[in-house]
């Protein structure tokens, strides 16, 4: 047993510090950048921030609109090839979409997901990207995982997670990895801190896990915790290539969801909710860690993605930066009180 004891920060205990700067309007910041990614070779020019896979986010309805603005969508698991064929006779652009698999049973005959994933490739093999998302990225059998999916699909682009530590975040870019999505319980509807008492705080982990991937060539998605536009800036701030956002995103039409008395629900994916849905057991040794929200229904994501874009601009005015690429070389980060809700008796 051991404990650290050096202070470790989440999006709220800091903000980002103004600075002087030679930028007259939002206009002026060039919010695309261009990647190459360092498996696939493949370059890739985007708007940096992107669509979660969950239920209620990564939705075909929503990669339509994102891929106006050049943004990813990572499409949710539970499409079947049906659902993929529909989706690219209505406009699909495959350039802005990645198919989503777990690890499942691996290579197993009855291994869905990635059966699925391979049936899409088949049938859409345009598709440039390549998602493998368990919520636990520390197990030996992922890393094996990646491996194979690399050695099937050499020129795809490959993301992969979730973790929040330097070495593992390394582990995953030399084995396959283009980039690695970072995070451990930060989602607004995951209660894995909670429940297991495992995680980091997701600003100091990204700045952990930027400066490890950047070591070795790889890029880095930072996935959970953004509740406002600033706290996006915040994760461009603290080395994050991406961004990925799912509760900022749900809510909206786009999220395909059934809308009642001006609500919509949205819940976590290892929540009791999604197991139920899509078919999952508890085993007797599994529990859930996620949880089921009701959101106030949100119109079209149009309005919210001009209110997240023009947030992360502002951001960029503040500090000095010209390019979205340049945030993390001007940001400075304060520490900030945690304000503290006091009930008063009468």
């Amino acid at each position: 047993m051991r404990i650290e004891t050096d202070i470790k920060l989440d999006y709220q205990d800091v903000l980002l510090k103004p600075k002087r700067s030679k930028l007259s309007s939002r206009k002026e910041v060039l919010m695309e950048r261009e990647f190459k990614f360092p498996h696939s070779g493949l370059k890739f020019n985007t708007l940096p921030i992107m669509a979660s896979n969950m239920d209620g986010v990564g939705t075909f309805a929503m990669a339509k609109v994102l891929q106006k603005r050049k943004m990813l969508t990572v499409i949710r698991k539970h499409y079947s090839i049906d659902d993929w064929k529909k989706a690219f006779k209505n406009d699909l652009d495959h350039q802005y979409i990645s198919v989503c698999t777990g690890i499942n049973q691996m290579w197993e005959e009855d291994a869905i997901d990635f059966n699925t994933l391979k049936k899409v490739l088949d049938e859409f093999p345009e598709i440039p990207f390549i998602t493998i998302d368990v919520a636990n990225g520390y197990h030996q059998n992922f890393v094996d995982f990646i491996k194979q999916v690399r050695d099937s699909f050499p020129y795809k682009t490959i993301i992969a997670g979730n973790v929040i530590t330097a070495e593992m975040t390394e582990e995953l870019i030399l084995n396959g990895v283009d980039i690695v999505k970072c995070g451990i319980g930060p989602g607004s509807v995951c209660t894995t801190r909670l429940m297991t008492g495992v995680g980091i705080p997701q600003l100091s982990g990204m700045i952990e896990c930027a400066d490890a991937a950047h070591g070795v060539g790889g890029l880095v998605i930072a996935d959970g915790g953004c509740v406002y536009p600033g706290d996006v800036a915040k994760a461009f701030g603290a080395g994050s290539d991406f961004v990925m956002l799912g509760g900022m995103l749900a809510g909206h039409d786009e999220s395909e969801g059934t809308v009642k008395d001006g609500q919509i629900e949205f819940y976590g994916m290892s929540s009791d909710t999604a197991m139920s849905i899509h078919g999952s057991e508890k085993a007797g040794y599994r529990s859930s860690e996620g949880k089921l929200v009701t959101l106030q229904h949100r119109g079209s994501v149009e309005d919210t993605l001009v209110e997240i874009i023009g947030g992360v601009r502002s951001a960029c005015t503040y500090i000095g930066a010209k390019r979205i690429k340049d945030m993390p070389k001007c940001s400075t980060f304060v520490r900030v009180n945690q304000q503290v809700n006091t009930v008063f008796d009468n």
